[in-house]
């Protein structure tokens, strides 16, 4: 698969706790867009946060935080960005918690797998 130029990011923010049934919400999510044919995906692990509920989520070595922040990143062309907006939609829902999602336009200057 070619990407290049002009293409989107869609971010998500969520909770390391949030799930669907057993699965975690953001392991659906990467899986999905696997599914889904899209470029590729990123969940990373945050040290602190604060949104909507305005409880503050962050991490201690005194205590052992269960819900620390993740943020999914997906890259793809705006036509498969802007369909798989509506599957997430649809987990956010299943799952039942709060998050965040936002899209940005990108320039895509490199991407390559291995040969």
């Amino acid at each position: 698969m070619e990407l290049q130029g002009q293409s989107k990011l869609l971010r998500i923010f969520l909770g390391e706790a949030d799930r669907i049934g057993h699965t975690l919400l953001y392991e659906a999510i990467l899986t999905a867009a696997k599914e889904k044919g899209l470029a590729g995906g990123t969940a990373m692990k945050g040290i602190m946060s604060f949104g909507a509920s305005t409880r503050i989520h962050r991490a201690r070595l005194i205590e052992l935080s269960e819900d620390l922040p993740i943020v999914v990143e997906i890259v793809d062309t705006a036509e498969k960005i802007d369909h798989f907006i509506n599957v997430v939609n649809d987990l956010f829902e299943q799952c039942g918690r709060g998050g965040l999602i936002t899209v940005e336009k990108v320039d895509v200057l490199y991407y390559k797998g291995k040969k």
